[in-house]
């Protein structure tokens, strides 16, 4: 019976050292908001692949993400090794087509970086952009993201030289705490540069356009997870902070309308962006959802006819694209995916000669070196993520973004859950993401014979339903 009670004591002192461990770590967000039992999640995923013969749901089924694509930005987020064993267990939808001889380590070229916005003539900002990266992260609100996981989110961007944009919650001084380069987007309901009626401020505007960290300007017209839908942040959420920073009253559900209300035809549209871009100085781009393609010529005519409304981006969202909070209807079955929108984009730029003036920015699910290669293929200049990002601050897929009950305090509301997570820690992890991507999308480029990735195109992809040639995209 002592001997019993020994055993007892000792368990329970392993217990209550082990929770004090997990409390003060600060490198696992899972473990610090829930010590101890955090453990077993750890337990599972670390003997996952010994245990696969007995499981009955393989790594590639699950949804929105699985887990292969997940587990790869976790292991390139944390700096370990992403080499796999005995075969692939992935059933590719493409490949890519190698080159008989590749390029040498000699001959390889890093990105060239291209050019946003053009100096002069009709559509020339003052301030064009030279973006280092072809990938960047993606618009997330501060409000619908931490203040915790929107500074980690800076520091990363910083630390790997990719540019941030703000979402459309309007830019918190989380965005700038990094130093980096950032986007801002102005989504329907202006937040963070509308005045107390909600239109433009265009006083506002020109307070941050003043901000040097703040590079580009970007119009929301929709997002991939709900076209045709307005933002929804949750009342829960709507703190006094945010109310100030986006122009809102607190405590009070906060909905964007489903458009621009002075958006109404592509006239006004391109007028929108002339005015943004005369107000800024920077370059303007529109975010938007395929839904109709003959949209696309209608759009990119009038670019042709009248240049000074013709944005220096666009970014199209494919309709699998994320969010916090969405209806189901619009998540599942409205806009057109990327792999169908982005070659539609690419292909209309270039009927209408618009290929060195108006970059394409791809987004939609693009977490992976094969996605964003693909993409890039496809003529891209850019590709831009969410939630890879979130992959990479700890996001476990837990499904919860718009409850603020978020587990690894990413969309976190709750303080208890937010403290969990370590900007300094997870920024890092954002930095070795984004470079070990661009590392691998270059690996890609190079065993297709391509010298750097702006190399990439249509036929270096194979489809593998449709066979050679079932990718349709701009002419080469």
């Amino acid at each position: 019976m002592a001997f019993l009670l020994v055993l007892l004591m000792l368990l329970l002192a392993a217990i209550a050292a082990l929770y004090l461990h997990d409390r003060r770590q600060s490198q696992h967000t899972i473990l610090r908001n829930f010590p101890v039992i955090g453990h077993f999640r750890y337990f599972a995923e670390t003997w996952g692949d010994y245990m696969r013969q007995y499981q009955y749901l393989p790594d590639w089924v699950e949804r929105p993400f699985n887990r292969l694509e997940r587990a790869w930005v976790y292991r390139s987020s944390k700096g370990v090794s992403n080499l796999v064993s005995f075969g692939s267990e992935n059933v590719p939808s493409f490949v890519f087509r190698n080159a008989p001889f590749p390029v040498l380590d000699s001959e390889k070229r890093p990105f060239p970086g291209k050019t946003i916005g053009i100096a002069a003539g009709p559509g020339a900002c003052r301030t064009p952009y030279v973006a280092k990266s072809f990938f960047n992260i993606s618009g997330m609100s501060y409000g619908a993201l931490s203040h915790a996981a929107v500074t980690a989110l800076s520091h990363g961007a910083r630390l790997a030289g990719v540019w941030m944009a703000t979402g459309e919650g309007g830019l918190a001084p989380y965005h700038l705490q990094g130093g980096g380069d950032l986007v801002m987007q102005i989504g329907t309901a202006k937040y963070g540069v509308r005045d107390a009626e909600g239109r433009l401020s265009e006083a506002r505007l020109r307070e941050i356009a003043a901000i040097a960290a703040v590079r580009m300007f970007e119009v929301k017209l929709a997002q991939g997870a709900k076209p045709g839908k307005g933002g929804i942040l949750p009342a829960a959420k709507v703190t006094p902070e945010i109310a100030e920073i986006r122009g809102i009253p607190a405590g009070e559900d906060s909905i964007s309308p489903n458009r621009h209300l002075d958006i109404g035809n592509i006239a006004e549209l391109g007028a929108f962006v002339a005015r943004l871009r005369d107000i800024t100085g920077k370059p303007v781009g529109v975010k938007f959802v395929l839904g109709d393609p003959a949209f696309l010529d209608d759009w990119f005519g009038d670019c042709v006819a009248h240049p000074e409304h013709c944005p220096d981006y666009v970014q199209i969202d494919g309709g699998e694209g994320g969010t916090g909070a969405a209806p189901a209807p619009l998540a599942d079955y409205v806009g057109l995916p990327i792999t169908q929108a982005l070659p539609e984009v690419t292909a209309a730029r270039a009927r209408h000669g618009l290929t060195t003036r108006l970059r394409v920015v791809a987004a939609g699910k693009l977490v992976t070196p094969d996605k964003v290669a693909w993409a890039l293929a496809m003529g891209a200049d850019f590709v831009s993520s969410a939630r890879g990002f979130m992959f990479s601050l700890g996001c476990i897929q837990a499904m919860k973004c718009g409850s603020g009950q978020c587990p690894t305090g990413v969309t976190a509301s709750n303080p208890r859950l937010i403290a969990g997570l370590d900007p300094t820690d997870k920024a890092v992890r954002v930095a070795r993401y984004a470079t070990r991507l661009q590392e691998e999308v270059a690996m890609i480029a190079h065993s297709c014979g391509a010298a750097d990735v702006t190399g990439l195109r249509p036929h270096h992809v194979t489809d593998i339903e449709k066979g050679v040639g079932g990718f349709r995209a701009p002419a080469e």
